[in-house]
């Protein structure tokens, strides 16, 4: 069954509720309104702080431009590439490429034209559906993307070389297309983080997608009074698949345009939002901005808040410990996945086991995991370190048009996830680092997760990223790139310090004081850093040999 089945279902129960809200806080004081199917071109381009859609608009609206799709002859099997940053059309055009049999593309609303161009020929997109923030990328690239057949642009001054995706909507009915899918017709490629050069394109099937959302759903819950606030972006499938939660509840999601404390506060309370999946980095700005009182708890109507799960990445022990502390009566839950196990979920730790904070948890809801030797040999020793490999119906297929970079990590129908990790002696998963991240010292392995993990609990450290760097005589030694906390001032002298409590050999030997780039996602873009300070000559400390 197509997950769009679910909305089809949403829209005949409950077509005259709201289901997706979109709210721009850089528009503060513009108009709030509905985006219906008959709204006129203008009224729907004309920026406004708050607009919202229904179930049966949702539905309409994907109709529309699934019909649009067929008549410009897109096929099953064909490649929709979807270029847009979080919005209210969003989620129809995606779902209006699902009802065609055609693959939903989405992509990085930080790509450079080059990136952009190499994605589309990558997964054969033969149509572009590109926004305003794109235009100029999009021009740039426009005479080298000979398959793309057709472009559509979703805003106003559209450019001559697009056609207008309202016009050209607003032509269509919004009658149902009822093109036949099943469940292992092929339905998105999604996009690695690309953090070790050009990314691979990730092929889902529809089984991927159904098995995403229902797994959402055993893991958090959702029931048809909830309401998610949803910010990470929905090119990544970690973002679209929690919001799969909201679809199969039929309950009503918020697209936040921007994230601040201030904002994601204000959101919740306004909107009554229940459920908030958060990135480290928002999560840290936010218990920061609390304690330099920078915004009050008390001044927002937040007690419907029940859930706040993070993820996307390795979570610090101590950012959890000090978001209860301020939060004490939510419900907590990490939740670890891969765009190649279709998002979050395949290992989640589970509200119930918070006292386990650390841990990303257990096989999630229909996953198998394993932790495997170099050898591949099963791990089931606690504490011993190997590669995590999980199994289960939302896997990809393949990576699109490279066999060689699937057989690398598909193995008997296992996915390696290239992630280290041990079991504790009740069988909880701990992530220990990447696979590619682990440093080599003088014949001893380091994972730089520990080392931030402890870095963290230092009260002045806003961020911190611990990379190789290469020494004569030890191979590589660590080096602890930190970025303070607003107004704070610090000395290599006091990090050292700090880190004495240490094991000796899991010391950083050097100490930059820089910023830590993050992606959409919030993964640290390691790569950058190691490519700035791998092997140059910089002023640090060094604690000796």
């Amino acid at each position: 069954m197509p997950i769009t089945v679910f909305l089809e279902n949403n829209a005949e129960k409950y077509g005259d509720e709201v289901c997706l809200v979109e709210i721009n806080p850089e528009q503060a004081g513009k108009k709030n309104f509905r985006w219906t199917e008959s709204m006129l071109v203008e009224t729907a381009l004309e920026e406004a702080y708050r607009r919202e859609m229904t179930w049966l608009d949702f539905e309409r609206k994907a109709n529309q431009f699934a019909n649009l799709l067929l008549a410009n002859g897109v096929k099953k099997g064909d490649k929709v590439a979807i270029l847009l940053m979080n919005c209210l059309e969003w989620l129809p055009i995606y779902f209006g490429t699902l009802k065609t049999g055609a693959l939903a593309v989405p992509l990085n609303y930080r790509y450079t034209a080059e990136e952009i161009r190499y994605c589309l020929d990558l997964s054969d997109s033969s149509l572009l559906v590109f926004g305003p923030e794109f235009t100029e990328r999009v021009s740039e690239i426009r005479g080298s993307i000979g398959k793309i057949r057709k472009m559509y642009f979703v805003g106003i001054n559209c450019p001559d070389f697009a056609d207008s995706y309202y016009q050209m909507t607003s032509y269509c009915t919004g009658r149902n297309p009822h093109i036949e899918i099943t469940d292992a017709c092929d339905a998105a490629i999604y996009f690695s983080s690309g953090t070790t050069g050009f990314p691979k394109a990730i092929l889902h099937n529809h089984e991927s997608l159904m098995h995403a959302a229902y797994c959402e759903q055993a893991h958090h819950g959702q029931q048809r009074g909830d309401c998610f606030l949803c910010m990470p972006p929905l090119y990544h499938t970690g973002a679209k698949m929690h919001w799969f939660g909201s679809l199969i509840s039929a309950s009503r999601a918020v697209l936040l345009r921007g994230v601040s404390p201030e904002w994601i506060l204000k959101a919740v309370s306004d909107e009554r939002c229940t459920i908030v999946w958060l990135l480290v980095p928002w999560a840290q700005d936010l218990l920061d901005s609390i304690e330099r009182e920078e915004v009050r708890p008390g001044d927002y109507e937040l007690s419907q808040w029940r859930l706040m799960h993070i993820g996307a990445q390795p979570v610090p022990p101590s950012l959890v410990r000090r978001w209860i502390k301020y939060f004490p009566h939510h419900k907590y839950d990490t939740n670890y996945g891969l765009s190649e196990s279709i998002g979050p979920g395949c290992v989640h730790l589970g509200v119930e086991n918070i006292h386990k904070v650390g841990a990303i948890g257990k096989a999630g809801f229909g996953w198998e995991a394993k932790i495997v030797a170099d050898d591949e040999s099963l791990i089931t020793e606690p504490e011993t370190v190997g590669e995590l490999a999980v199994r289960g119906p939302g896997l990809m297929t393949c990576y699109y048009r490279d066999p060689a970079a699937s057989a690398a990590v598909l193995k008997d129908g296992w996915l390696m996830t290239g992630d280290m990790a041990k079991y504790d002696g009740e069988g909880f998963i701990y992530l220990v680092d990447r696979k590619k991240d682990v440093i080599i010292t003088g014949g001893e392995n380091l994972y730089p997760v520990q080392i931030e993990d402890f870095l963290r609990g230092c009260e002045k450290i806003k961020d911190v990223a611990v990379i190789g760097r290469p020494h004569q005589r030890l191979g590589e030694i660590a080096c602890a790139v930190i970025e303070l906390k607003p107004g704070v001032e610090c000395s290599e002298d006091e990090i050292l310090r700090f880190c004495m409590a240490l094991p000796r050999y899991k010391r950083p030997r050097e100490i930059i004081f820089d910023q830590i780039p993050r992606n959409p996602t919030g993964k640290i873009e390691k790569p950058k850093l190691r490519e700035k300070y791998g092997s140059a000559s910089i002023v640090a400390i060094q604690t000796g040999d």
